[in-house]
């Protein structure tokens, strides 16, 4: 992507809160690579956990923020950090921006949470009437309901062909415990839902500035934000199988974002673009 038509009179191309997030966030990432064999889990202990989690902690609404899941993922991460808050920053100063960009990833992790919630929610009580009535028909029911894959055909073959037997019994009912464990445990992390909120921010206070799409295709900052944002709608809506996106969370940050931007700037359109 690139930018174009913005050219504010004192522009610091690293501005000093984009530069420290920079530095926090490699550092970290850094840190969990380096921890990543040793008996020591920093994405148990800061990675965001829904509230079913016995690995939730309060604190993780803010340490997951500057945690990443792999090269590409921090360097998409930065490079739009820099490109649309460093913007924001040397429009807002960075106290501003400070308290912007926190507020925005809070926002994000609060819709992502409550998301997990209701979600977790259902499979706990799925789980629960399993254990109720646990044989090979409802087994299937249950791993299809979640929309897993991989069962061993084997395995549930030789299980109906004999639903009494205790073993696969103890085995249908290990299996089930740690699926749901690995869904409550699994981590979120990412700056992405703070990052949706700048790019929100951007489109509302530089709407007709330019976007390039991976530096050649020219579009609106409205109509890209409103396209991205579209997306990650209807992919909310799909939640497909196997996506470990947290499409609700870049939405949460893109609402709190814009809602913030439009409050701060309803009497002064005079800096719009």
């Amino acid at each position: 992507m690139g930018l174009q038509e913005f050219r504010p009179g004192r522009f610091e191309i690293l501005p000093p809160i984009i530069k420290n997030l920079l530095i926090i966030n490699v550092l970290i990432f850094l840190a969990q690579l380096v921890f990543a064999d040793s008996g020591f889990s920093i994405e148990d202990n800061f990675a965001l956990h829904t509230w079913q989690s016995p690995y939730f902690k309060p604190w993780q609404f803010i340490t997951h923020m500057f945690m990443h899941g792999g090269w590409d993922h921090i360097f998409s991460n930065m490079f739009a950090l820099w490109m649309f808050g460093s913007i924001l920053e040397n429009v807002w100063g960075p106290k501003r921006f400070l308290t912007f960009y926190i507020i925005c990833g809070l926002g994000a992790a609060l819709c992502h949470m409550t998301v997990l919630y209701f979600e977790n929610d259902s499979l706990l009580k799925a789980l629960a009437a399993l254990k109720q009535d646990l044989n090979p028909g409802t087994f299937v029911n249950f791993y299809t309901g979640q929309h897993i894959e991989g069962i061993k055909p084997e395995f549930m073959q030789a299980w109906q062909a004999n639903p009494g037997n205790t073993d696969y019994i103890a085995s249908a009912n290990q299996f089930s415990n740690e699926y749901v464990n690995s869904r409550l445990n699994e981590p979120t992390l990412g700056a992405s839902g703070a990052i949706f909120g700048c790019l929100a921010a951007f489109g509302y206070l530089f709407p007709n500035t330019s976007i390039y799409l991976y530096f050649f295709f020219p579009i609106k900052a409205k109509w890209f934000v409103l396209l991205y944002a579209g997306f990650e709608l209807s992919m909310a809506i799909q939640s497909s199988a196997g996506d470990n996106v947290a499409h609700v969370a870049h939405l949460g940050g893109a609402v709190a974002g814009f809602a913030m931007v439009y409050f701060w700037n309803k009497k002064n359109r005079s800096t719009f673009y």
